[in-house]
């Protein structure tokens, strides 16, 4: 492709981000980056008609509708479910291809690991009771870590992130299950052997593992997935990170099996409600059940991504940028707005 493309950013991004874009492109003059100095809905607006592709979180249908040349729409981040209603409205015939990205997957299995040793290591209670003075008044009996040695790892997803905690976790003595959507034309997994399940063995999988870790897409198939009986399946020496979605695991079934010690323990790092009410004393959870009261948890805000000041996390959403200026279709990580991922 010689003719020019324009490249629309939809939000303002750091100074250091536009330079690093802006070289790492550099040798394609004819790809336009246009950087609204106001990222505002109205500046927006007056590029669209231009913009070939687009790049941000959260189009509206007008900038849709009027972005008339739009080929491709670049979302950076993972999570694609509050787009797919928009993007299965657009006609067939205009050919936008939706992707998702996927630069964060390094940081969220290193989280994911973080969190699973934090729960074994009973790390969290450890530090409440430094801070408040109490030295080494617990017994190894009430707060004992649990040796990862023998576990059986069951990675729920096996997209960036899970194989990325393949990999981290493959130091330790476990043994690997792992359950995808499809097997079909896909490699083996790395960098260990490992057994493999498929959606409809999930009961089957779960009666296996003991640490499981959801890193699956919120879609239509995964939403509530994990009920009472799959965490019954787990067991009361199961523990689970979920990196996910919220809504894959039923959270009123989640509550109560860690609080009645169906299952071990739990490390959290996403969430049901993202703009949860103050109570009376001004604090805030994103849940309808009081998981911080709980003492078998590791909370996390859902901050696995961070850092976002990383610039490698872009690396893949450039050499989609290079496959479009070339006139390739061949993009990475396009989502089936069929399947909802």
């Amino acid at each position: 492709m010689t003719e020019a493309v324009k490249v629309l950013f939809i939000r303002k991004i750091s100074d250091s981000l536009r330079e690093h874009l802006i070289a790492r492109l550099s040798d394609l003059p004819h790809l336009n980056l246009i950087f609204p100095e106001e990222a505002t809905e109205e500046r927006v607006l007056e590029h669209a008609p231009d913009a070939h592709v687009i790049l941000g979180w959260r189009p509206t249908r007008e900038l849709l509708a009027r972005a008339q040349k739009l080929k491709l729409f670049i979302n950076p981040g993972t999570g694609v479910q509050h787009l797919l209603p928009l993007f299965r409205e657009l006609d067939p015939a205009r050919g936008i291809v939706l992707v998702n990205g996927h630069g964060h997957s390094y940081f969220v299995a290193q989280h994911a690991v973080a969190l699973l040793l934090a729960l074994m290591n009973k790390i969290i209670p450890h530090h409440q009771k430094m801070v408040a003075g109490e030295w080494r008044q617990w017994s190894d009996a009430l707060a004992a870590s649990t040796p990862l040695r023998d576990r059986q790892v069951g990675l729920l997803g096996y997209g960036a992130i899970n194989r990325w905690v393949h990999r981290f976790l493959s130091g330790f003595d476990v043994e690997f299950h792992i359950l995808r959507r499809s097997w079909k034309g896909k490699p083996k997994p790395e960098p260990t052997p490992a057994k493999t399940y498929s959606p409809n063995q999930l009961h089957k999988f779960l009666r296996v593992v003991d640490t499981l870790i959801v890193a699956v897409p919120q879609t239509e198939e995964t939403t509530g997935m994990l009920g009472q009986e799959e965490l019954e399946f787990l067991g009361s020496e199961g523990v689970l990170v979920n990196v996910a979605r919220g809504a894959v695991i039923d959270q009123e079934a989640l509550y109560k099996a860690l609080e009645a010690k169906v299952i071990a323990g739990a490390a959290i790092d996403v969430w049901y409600e993202y703009q949860p009410e103050p109570d009376e004393q001004g604090r805030r959870y994103p849940a309808d059940y009081p998981f911080h009261e709980l003492d078998n948890v590791v909370l996390s805000p859902h901050r696995a991504g961070s850092p976002f000041s990383d610039l490698k996390r872009w690396d893949e959403i450039i050499e989609n940028l290079r496959r479009f200026a070339h006139g390739r279709t061949d993009f990475l990580n396009v989502v089936d707005l069929v399947r909802g991922y």
